[in-house]
């Protein structure tokens, strides 16, 4: 298997230009949402509004402004973060969902039924369908790029290096390094989003200021399988085993009467040749 390759988003460094999203548009042939006429959100300057099935890069602003004087303009990068541990891998039902030689998590659209379990699957909401040929669609980390060699298109565009492509375990010693720096800053609310104590590791992970919840951000994402096990999960597994205990005990309680319905329908039909046989 080839070394794990990723992405490392700078917030600190990202001028909000969107050219990632146009780089990764144009790349992967997307159509424009609504054939290109977008009704402004009025949120910031955003206004594609979220990660879905036909845009795989999506630039969040964020306004911190509740002292004016202090206030920070913030741009956030978002895309698919290639988990170490995938849920929506996790809960795919026809293997259209794999993990490239990359470490990579890719959809193959001719595979996907459209079923769409891995959209709840995913703890960011990053994977959504792609109204043209219905099937569910993200981020690539540009896999057909990769395979010749080449940059993500993404990271390719970006003109302050705010996204950076390359080997996992040197973008993150690269992270660390840019994260002391700011420190040193005085920017003490920088954190790294994605370490490996985060479903596995992001391959796909960010310096952010501020909370994650900030930028859309889970604080604690869990995959389907450990969401199984929270509060829902362990209401929605004693009402499947008082259910199968319900069943089981009318299961039993049903053979005892079908053999007294049985002896009455034998009875009742002794009784009936009786009378026929008394009749001749």
């Amino acid at each position: 298997m080839a070394e794990p390759m990723g992405f490392f988003t700078d917030v600190s460094v990202c001028i909000g230009c969107k050219a990632c999203e146009v780089a990764c548009k144009q790349w992967n042939q997307l159509p424009a949402n609504n054939g290109g006429v977008v009704e402004l959100t009025g949120n910031s300057y955003d206004n594609t509004g979220t990660l879905d099935g036909t845009t795989w890069r999506h630039v969040r602003f964020v306004e911190d402004f509740d002292d004016r004087s202090q206030g920070r303009w913030l741009m956030f990068s978002d895309v698919c973060k290639h988990c170490v541990h995938a849920g929506c891998l996790e809960v795919c039902p026809t293997g259209a969902i794999f993990r490239t030689e990359f470490d990579t998590v890719v959809i193959q659209a001719d595979i996907c039924n459209g079923c769409r379990a891995c959209i709840p699957a995913c703890p960011f909401d990053v994977i959504d369908i792609n109204p043209v040929n219905n099937t569910a669609m993200k981020c690539t980390l540009c896999y057909d790029r990769m395979q010749a060699g080449m940059i993500p298109a993404c990271a390719q565009a970006c003109p302050t290096e705010s996204i950076k492509f390359g080997p996992v375990a040197e973008l993150r010693e690269e992270s660390e390094v840019r994260l002391a720096e700011l420190q040193r800053q005085g920017v003490s609310d920088a954190s790294i989003y994605g370490r490996e104590d985060m479903l596995g590791g992001l391959n796909a992970f960010f310096l952010i200021i501020g909370p994650p919840e900030w930028y859309g951000l889970p604080k604690e994402p869990q995959l389907p399988s450990s969401r199984s096990l929270n509060g829902e999960g362990i209401l929605g597994a004693i009402s499947a085993v008082v259910a199968v205990v319900l069943g089981a005990i009318s299961f039993r309680n049903l053979g005892p009467l079908r053999r007294k319905e049985a002896a009455e329908r034998n009875q009742a039909h002794e009784e009936n040749q009786s009378q026929v046989e008394g009749s001749v």
